[in-house]
């Protein structure tokens, strides 16, 4: 189906897309929750530095962010369920390989080619509801994706720990095998086939190449600062980013297409994308290794003590997409960042003697209030200020911004507040960086709040 959508929410067909599109970004969602976990215990297991274990979390990230265009593009040009099918394989197949590595360093790269899958699959799970549903669908659609996507964020902390402790962390990536097959069969069996019928079949390497480039020697230069090629590393990483510029604008067919950005909600609602998603991965990143080193949590606590943010983004996200597409989605898309900052701030108390119900609980919950007010709104306003067509390259841009600002956070964040070498397993050294990095994450949130007021337009989701 390449013509007009024509899927309903409430049939079997439009159920079915939901499914597929939840179980593709859930793969996603549940390796994010269930690698911070297991950080601390695959230091210990693989003899891993804090420098080795950001590059756990930011091999992952890199790739996804570097390539998720390029993911959304081939959906628009070859088939989003397809695209969507062929990167749910290659993820689980390098979750195969995260499973079995044996050192530190094979595991990296086997993040790094898991990020290729999940740049395949992520922009098709939400491309796929964008281009099947009918208009006046979609924002339910994507509500119900959000919130029955928080199950898997939910499950996997829990599951995570008891992985961890009673078995080994490389369980959490070899569960993605059973899960990844339920997800080809489901698309292949009931998900139309959708795509731009505009879109050309030649593909933007260049660009692709150059975004990658740019993004691995930001991220090297923060996360190896002091060494020797930091420096050159930075500088080759700005000049491959201005060129990534140059040669979108000039190419005929650009992996990322400049007139998305010329609508100013599309640009407002991607630079608020970024900065709070920045403060979300670098909140988990450091709340998780916190409550394990300082806390005195096991893997299984740390896990299950987030459950929290998930609940509120399960039982709420739908209802926020319905409260954005009813009043419009600059206040829940301000308000949202704003009450996320509160819980941050919240989150201070959370040190040596650390009570769950006082010092966690309370922070965790108003944090996924926040998270859950905001997030399907944030979508819906993505993909409603881009032509239906570029629904694809819309969605991938705004997960590729997503992903960059989390890359980015926890690459620089452990530098910014003095976190280095072995220090994460030190309790005096991170307990101090972590005071520190909420302080950063919730001005990041009140910031992200700011710019959706003032530049995000009420009535993007009725046009």
């Amino acid at each position: 189906m390449s013509g007009p959508a024509a899927v309903r929410l409430g049939t079997p067909t439009g159920r079915a897309v939901v499914a597929a599109a939840t179980l593709g970004s859930g793969l996603t969602l549940l390796d994010g929750t269930v690698v911070n976990v297991a950080l601390v215990r695959i230091g210990e297991d693989l003899d891993a530095s804090l420098a080795q274990l950001q590059w756990v979390t930011n091999g992952y990230l890199l790739s996804l962010a570097s390539l998720i265009l390029l993911g959304g593009s081939l959906g628009d040009r070859f088939g989003r369920r397809r695209v969507f099918v062929v990167g749910t394989v290659w993820f689980a197949l390098a979750s195969l390989a995260c499973g079995l590595a044996p050192t530190a360093e094979t595991l990296i790269a086997a993040r790094v080619l898991q990020g290729v899958g999940g740049a395949l699959l992520t922009p098709g799970s939400l491309a796929m509801i964008q281009g099947a549903f009918v208009a006046e669908d979609r924002p339910r659609a994507i509500g119900a994706w959000s919130g029955l996507g928080g199950i898997a964020t939910a499950v996997g902390p829990f599951v995570g720990g008891v992985l961890i402790d009673h078995a080994s962390w490389r369980w959490i990536f070899l569960v993605n095998l059973p899960l990844a097959a339920l997800t080809v069969v489901v698309a292949l069996r009931a998900v139309p086939e959708t795509r731009d019928p505009h879109a050309s079949g030649r593909l933007d390497l260049p660009g692709a190449a150059l975004a990658t480039l740019g993004l691995a020697g930001t991220t090297y230069a923060l996360i190896q600062w002091g060494d020797g090629l930091a420096l050159p590393a930075g500088a080759l990483a700005v000049l491959a980013l201005v060129a990534f510029v140059v040669v979108e604008r000039r190419r005929p067919d650009p992996m990322l297409e400049p007139g998305l950005f010329a609508d100013r909600t599309f640009s407002a609602a991607n630079a608020m994308t970024l900065l709070v998603y920045a403060a979300l991965g670098a909140v988990m990143f450091f709340l998780v290794i916190q409550l394990q080193t300082v806390g005195g949590y096991a893997a299984l606590a740390a896990g299950t003590a987030t459950l929290p943010v998930t609940v509120c983004m399960l039982l709420l996200a739908a209802r926020g997409g319905a409260l954005g597409a009813r009043i419009g989605p600059r206040i829940p898309m301000t308000v949202g960042p704003i009450v996320m900052a509160v819980g941050v701030l919240l989150l201070l108390a959370v040190g040596e003697d650390v009570d769950y119900v006082a010092d966690v609980l309370p922070g965790l919950t108003v944090f996924g209030l926040g998270l859950a007010l905001m997030v399907a709104p944030l979508t819906a306003t993505v993909l409603a200020a881009a032509p239906d067509e570029q629904a694809g390259l819309a969605s991938g841009v705004n997960n590729a911004v997503a992903r960059a600002g989390s890359l980015l956070a926890v690459a620089a964040l452990p530098v910014a507040v003095g976190l280095g070498g072995e220090q994460y397993a030190d309790p005096v050294a991170l307990d101090a960086a972590y005071r520190s990095a909420m302080l950063a994450c919730a001005v990041l949130l009140v910031l992200g709040g700011l710019v959706s007021w003032f530049a995000v337009r009420p009535d993007v989701l009725e046009e």
